[in-house]
Formats: C-alpha cells, sequence, structure tokens
C-alpha cells in the first residue's frame, strides 16, 4: 500500500513503472490474460470483505446493489477482455496503394496509466478501465475516492497482495493527493467523476499533454412520448432511480412529460415504490446517502425546489419520515412543475430526486434537451419507430436507450462514454482495448521503392505523369 504525501513521491512511483514497463518490452498474451484473471480473482475470492466494506463507507449499502453492480459486473468486464484479447491483438492489413507495398496497424500498449476512480461504484470504476488497460497490455496505477476510506483501503491491501506494484499499484489520500495524482506525466489518464473536477483534471493533464478519458456525467433526461406505456416508464425509470439511491452518473436526472401525464407517472411511481421498498429507513435494501454533506446538498435541492414553487411528492412508506440524517436515508421524491430557476435543475442531482418537466410533443422535449449540455445518456419511452429515429437523429448524447433507462451499461459489446460536457473518450470491450492501445502505422516498402522513387528528383518528366493522373481524377 502507497500513501504518498507529496508530488516528488508520486513521481517516483510513476517513474519506476514506467522504468519496468520498458524493460519488460512487449507484453504478451499469456500475461495479459494472466493478469485480467488476476484481477478478476482479487474481487472474486474477497467480494464478502468487499460489499461490507463498501456498505460500512455508505452507513447502509444494499449488498445486492454491491454484488450486481460492482462484483459480478467488474468481473464479466474483464473475464470478457481475457477471453477475447488474443483476436484483438492481431495486426490489423490495410490496402496498400502500391503494388508489393505492405501496410498494417499494429496495436501497442502505451505504458503506465492512471485511473482516479470516484465513490459510487468503488469497485466497478476502479477496476472496470483495467479491463481495457490489461488487455491492451499497460499497468496501472490507480487512485481510489477518499469519500470510501474502508473500501479504498481494503482495495489496496488485495492489490498489494495479487499484484507486483510495477504491474498495479495504488495510491491513497485526499483530494490534494488527488490534483497531484493527475498533473503526473502518465502515458494515459482515465478520470471518473463530475464534469467540474474533471475540467481541472482535464487541465493538469494537458500541462504533459497526457491523453485523457473522461467519464463525466451531467443531466440525463428522460423523454415520454405521448403515447408511450406510462405505468412501464415509471417503473423502469425508478427502478434505477433507487438503485444506489439515484448515486449514478447514468441515473435518469429529469424527466420531459405531457403535463396531462404527470399524475399517471406519479401513481405508478409510488406503486413501484410500496412494492418494491415496502420500507425505507430500516430497509437494508434501500442505499443510504454516501455522506452528511451529499445528504444536506440533497435536502437542499428539494427546499430549494419547493421554495420556487414546485409540487413536491414524496414516495416515503406511511408514517416514515421523508428523510432521516441518522440513517442518511432519503425517500424517493418526485418534483413537478420544475422550471431552470430551482437548482435541483441547474446541477447533476446525484440521488433520489426526479423533476417531471412539461414538454407537449417530442418536438419540444428536443428543444429543451438540445438547449442543455449533451448527456451521458438519453432515455426514450415510446414504441413508434419513426419517433424513436427522430430522436435519435436530432439529439446528441453518450448513449441513447429506447424503453429502458441504464441497460446499455452493462453490453460488452458496446462503447460505454460521453460526449461534450458529459465525457471524452469510451471504453468497455474492444473500445476499452483500442481506447488505451496506440494504433501504429506499420509500412514495409516494395522492392522497387515506387512510391519513394515518384517523390525523387529530377521532377520534369514525372509532370506529365502528374498532370495527366490530375486530369484522369476530374
Amino acid at each position: 500500500m502507497l500513501n504518498p504525501q507529496t508530488h516528488q513521491d508520486l513521481m517516483t512511483i510513476l517513474g519506476a513503472m514506467k522504468k519496468a514497463h520498458l524493460a519488460h518490452g512487449h507484453v504478451n498474451a499469456a500475461t495479459r490474460k494472466d493478469r485480467l484473471q488476476r484481477a478478476a480473482k482479487l474481487i472474486t475470492d474477497n467480494h464478502d470483505q468487499l460489499v461490507k466494506a463498501m456498505s460500512a463507507d455508505f452507513g447502509n449499502r444494499s449488498h445486492y446493489q454491491s454484488l450486481t453492480a460492482d462484483i459480478l459486473t467488474t468481473t464479466n468486464m474483464l473475464r470478457h477482455s481475457a477471453e477475447q484479447l488474443e483476436g484483438w491483438m492481431q495486426a490489423e492489413p490495410v490496402a496498400s496503394p502500391f503494388p508489393g507495398m505492405q501496410s498494417w496497424i499494429q496495436y501497442q500498449a502505451l505504458g503506465v496509466v492512471g485511473i482516479i476512480s470516484p465513490w459510487n461504484f468503488p469497485i466497478n470504476l476502479a477496476f472496470g478501465p483495467l479491463a481495457g488497460v490489461f488487455a491492451a497490455g499497460n499497468s496501472a496505477l490507480i487512485k481510489p475516492s477518499e469519500l470510501t476510506p474502508r473500501t479504498s483501503e481494503v482495495l489496496a491491501e488485495l492489490i498489494a497482495r495479487y499484484f507486483d506494484p510495477m504491474e498495479l499499484g495504488v495510491v491513497l489520500g485526499d483530494a490534494s493527493v488527488g490534483a497531484a495524482f493527475s498533473a503526473l506525466p502518465f502515458d494515459h489518464l482515465v478520470f471518473t467523476g463530475s464534469t467540474t473536477v474533471g475540467r481541472h483534471v482535464m487541465k493538469a493533464a494537458a500541462e504533459n499533454l497526457v491523453p485523457v478519458t473522461l467519464e463525466l456525467g451531467g443531466k440525463s433526461p428522460v423523454v415520454i412520448e405521448e403515447n408511450a406505456d406510462i405505468s412501464l416508464a415509471a417503473e423502469r425509470v425508478m427502478t434505477v432511480k433507487t438503485f444506489n439511491a439515484g448515486q449514478i452518473c447514468l441515473a435518469p436526472d429529469y424527466v420531459l412529460i405531457r403535463d396531462d401525464k404527470a399524475d399517471a407517472f406519479v401513481a405508478a411511481a409510488k406503486s413501484l415504490i410500496a412494492n418494491s421498498y415496502p420500507e425505507i429507513q430500516t430497509n437494508k435494501d434501500y442505499t443510504s446517502i454516501v455522506n452528511e454533506r451529499h445528504f444536506q446538498r440533497l435536502i437542499g435541492l428539494i427546499q430549494d425546489a419547493n421554495d420556487k414553487g414546485a409540487r413536491i411528492v414524496s414516495l416515503a412508506p406511511e408514517g416514515e419520515p421523508d428523510y432521516d440524517i441518522i440513517t442518511g436515508k432519503i425517500a424517493p421524491h418526485l418534483i413537478l412543475n420544475a422550471n431552470d430557476s430551482m437548482a435541483v435543475m441547474q446541477e447533476e442531482i446525484f440521488g433520489p430526486l426526479l423533476p417531471l418537466v412539461a414538454a407537449d410533443s417530442v418536438n419540444e422535449a428536443i428543444r429543451f434537451i438540445n438547449a442543455r449540455p449533451r448527456p451521458l445518456a438519453a432515455y426514450y419511452f415510446g414504441n413508434d419507430m419513426e419517433k424513436q429515429n427522430h430522436f435519435a437523429e436530432k439529439t446528441t448524447s453518450g448513449a441513447l436507450v429506447i424503453n429502458d433507462v441504464m441497460s446499455h451499461a452493462s453490453v460488452e459489446t458496446l462503447p460505454f462514454g460521453g460526449v461534450g460536457a458529459s465525457g471524452i473518450g469510451a471504453y468497455h470491450g474492444i473500445h476499452g482495448f483500442r481506447q488505451f492501445t496506440h494504433a501504429k502505422a506499420v509500412v514495409r516498402q516494395s522492392e522497387d521503392g515506387a512510391s519513394n522513387l515518384r517523390l525523387r528528383a529530377p521532377y520534369e518528366e514525372k509532370i506529365s505523369a502528374a498532370t495527366a493522373l490530375l486530369n484522369g481524377n476530374k
């Protein structure tokens, strides 16, 4: 376990890892598979300890949610890469413009990749990128979140047990260590977190021209088309909005719905919550807000919306409080008549609050979305394929999911990432392999060297041939 306090300490660690990577040379498929399999084994062998640490960090975190999102999903990512990497590693032949010339793309490891992981899914978002990083033949250094200290400490202990520090290392520390970490001359840097912090990370990385993958967030909209099944939409939206208590970058952040359909959405949401969480404050299936600061921030969003004219609908079970600072739990809240003056519509919510915004048509919803920064995901409910295609063509988001929420994140063959303010770059599956690989252009010249000879002086006799080619291309 490494707990550096200075920039120089971090530079020493990174320098040693870079030196080791160069000394090792090409990392073959067997070594890459071994690293991926050990990463998966670390998680599966110690899943109980990791789940308990995550729950302790949150105050209470659903064990099932941890098993699903942090344990099973992550090991599936690592195993998928282990199974596929030999095919991904193969050089890719491409056409050449001259007879006898050979051209191909060689996929080459970058070196040492830095990973700054957040608190909301502390295993998935630390080890998920490793599925691409290790598959590509890189080594990695992780800076986990200080907001989940128990989980970070357990991760550091386990990584030291399963990995040589020159393959995979961990540094622990507060935000100042994170800032120093983002300023290191990595060969690539992955950051998952807020758009605000992402700007600082990108600025720091730019000082060393370090390429970045930024997995950010923003306000992912839900559009419910006028003829959609309101009950189905409400059930699927609220399933994800209450998963991890809405502390997910992909959680739906607001719903665009016709005003005369809002009450039907509220009724369906109430029914779903009553069936899924007949009690909340004592329910181990319902996750707490990660800390008091975030708890108070969310309560402030409710109060601000109420003060500005919103209709607040608490979905707390009868006889229970809407929220409790002792348990750290906030019942789901629907915020009707939401508008841009409210803070809940100006920042990513990251909690179990869901504003409903009136939109009379899909086109009005499109205009609303396009007037704002591009989201990490957009969710569209409605069975009219022409309207689905129209929405897909007229909006830009990291992903689009039709008639569901967040399901794209579990499809390993799809890229996962944002666009604009919601992120840069994408990973998962082969997209992660390519994100953390240098695609090197390689050319083997023909024996006669035709492409070289055409550049050799004197040029007088070559002018007519070049002119003939130009005329032939008109």
